[in-house]
């Protein structure tokens, strides 16, 4: 006689196990069409620049490294307090009425 508590638990493991398989068949044709829009749409770009007669660039993006690192050795407030640090104010009394 077929154990019916078997049965479930190997049902249960072959549908996780496509549940999983799926995901990743999923996750792998997202990377694939990504990739595929960027060759596509780097490829516009060097048919463009070859048209306009300009010499085609790869894509590249610049990244200051010096503003990546500057506050990384403060505290939150010294950060703060350096961005808000005001030069050259005079004080002066506001006069009316105030509200809460």
């Amino acid at each position: 006689m077929v154990d019916v508590k078997s049965l479930m638990r190997g049902f249960f493991r072959q549908m996780l196990r496509f549940a999983l398989w799926l995901m990743g068949l999923v996750f792998l044709l997202s990377l694939l069409a990504a990739g595929l829009l960027w060759l596509g749409l780097w490829l516009l770009r060097a048919l463009w620049f070859k048209l306009s007669g300009r010499p085609v660039s790869p894509m590249a993006w610049q990244f200051l490294r010096q503003s990546n690192w500057s506050g990384f050795g403060r505290s939150r407030q010294e950060r703060r307090a350096a961005q808000s640090e005001v030069i050259d104010v005079t004080a002066r009394t506001v006069e009316g009425n105030r509200q809460p």
